[in-house]
This record gives structure tokens, sequence and C-alpha cells, in this order.
């Protein structure tokens, strides 16, 4: 009888010990960096986007606590080479893009070559007067076309759930307040691009002072054929202050990062 209650004991013992190990250790602590990111911003914008680069900045700073990424910002992109540039796993333009030949030059090359890009509103901002070819079609063949006034919230709706940037975020949700651009035309219809999150039709009429009435609406989106991501908020200084868009930047943010031409650092 004793061996009988012995043997059982030493059963749960077992159990009881390997239960509490898992076959796979759930999480991946980095020894090191993971990645190399830039951050571009100007001062030389309008104050609203000035707003968003100052708490943008800040928080992709918070998402670097513990050194998860090497951090460069700069308010300066034009001496910026491509061998430079190079170098970073991502680049993240806050409210503008390049505009002398050189750095345009620079960040062709990089995108051309691999490089990856996660831009927000302003850093789009194309019109009849930008003259670069190669922007236009690098954002999927978008034009600035309107928008509404003042900024304000709107309901976006999510077009696909499959996508690694919008899985796990509802159908719709309401957005932190921003202005809203629309482009012609819609980068929708370029067949390499994919729309991921759009403004509602049930917004419409959209705006106070300048009404939008109608017509498609991208808000984020990549072109496949780069390694790129575009996000229409960014104005103003309330784009941080609502939980299911914070993700879906965190999500964009680690979605591109992952597409780096040297493998994707968080299964490194």
């Amino acid at each position: 009888m004793k061996k009988i209650i012995t043997f059982i004991l030493l059963c749960v013992f077992c159990i009881s010990t390997n239960a509490q190990i898992p076959e796979n250790y759930p999480a991946n602590y980095a020894s090191a960096p993971r990645f190399k990111a830039l951050i571009y911003y100007s001062e030389n914008v309008e104050e609203a986007h000035q707003q968003f680069a100052h708490q943008a900045v800040d928080f992709f700073k918070k998402l670097n606590y513990g050194d998860g990424f090497y951090l460069d910002i700069t308010k300066d992109f034009s001496n910026y080479t491509y061998d430079q540039l190079k170098d970073y796993d991502v680049l993240i333009m806050l409210n503008d893009s390049p505009h002398s030949a050189q750095s345009r030059a620079a960040f062709e090359q990089y995108m051309e070559n691999g490089g990856c890009w996660m831009g927000f509103h302003a850093a789009a901002y194309n019109d009849k007067d930008t003259g670069w070819p190669w922007f236009v079609k690098f954002l999927g063949g978008g034009v600035f076309w309107c928008n509404n006034w003042p900024p304000q919230s709107v309901l976006l709706e999510t077009d696909t759930q499959l996508h690694d940037v919008t899985k796990n975020l509802p159908r719709e949700f309401v957005s932190a307040s921003s202005e809203w651009y629309q482009w012609n035309p819609s980068p929708r219809l370029n067949p390499d691009v994919e729309v991921l999150v759009s403004l509602s039709q049930k917004n419409y009429p959209l705006g106070i002072k300048d009404v939008v009435n109608f017509g498609d609406f991208p808000i984020v989106w990549t072109n496949k054929n780069y390694r790129m991501i575009y996000l229409n908020m960014g104005h103003g200084d309330e784009n941080f202050i609502d939980g299911t868009q914070n993700l879906l930047l965190v999500n964009a943010f680690r979605w591109v990062v992952s597409q780096s031409k040297n493998g994707n650092p968080f299964f490194k």
C-alpha cells in the first residue's frame, strides 16, 4: 500500500512540476537594440504640423524605452546621403518630405534599394508645384485634392483585418482629431496599393468651413512595390489621445520595420 501511495505522489509531483514549465518561453528578449530608425521633421511648417511632430517624437521615444532600437532625430534632411541613409532600417517622416534635388535623389535611392518608410499627413503632401514625379508614383499616384476644415474626429473603417496593421482593430472606430486629405486619383485605383483604413462614407458632409461632400477617402495604405506605409493623421496636438489610434500607429511601425531588407528584427 505504501508503494502505491508513493507512486501516486511521485506522479502528482511530476505532473505538477511539468505543468509549470512551458514548452517554449513566450517572450523574446533583445540582447541589443533590434534596429535603427531615423525621424525627420521640420520646424518650417505650420504650427499644427509642428505640434504633431513634437508629440510624435515623444511617442516614438516612449516606444524606445529600454533601448529597444536605435533612434536618431533630425530637423535637417538636406545633408543626408544615400550612404548614410542605408544604415537605417526605417525612415519616419512626420510633417515634411525632402525638397532639394540632392536629398530627393538620396531618398529615392534608399527606397529603390529596399529601404523602409513611415510617413504621416503632410509628409506626403504634393500638388502641381511639387515637381517630383517619382514621389507621386511612390505614394501610389495620388495628388492632394482637397481637405476638410476645421480638424475633427471622424469615423474610420478598416478595409481588411487580414493585414498585420489592422488585424486587432475594430471594423469601425472614431479617430483622434485631424485634418483629412483626399487624393486624386484615389490611391485605391492603383492595383499595387493596398488600402488598410478608410474614412467612412457616413461622415459626409465632412467639415464646417471647408466641406467635403463625397469621394473615396483612403487614410492608411501601402504601395506594395516598396517597404512603406502612409498614415493621413498628423495635424494638431490631439493625435495621441486615443487608444485605438495609438494601437494602429504601433502596428504600422512594427509592421514596416518587420519588412526590412535585413530581415525581421523581432524574430532574431
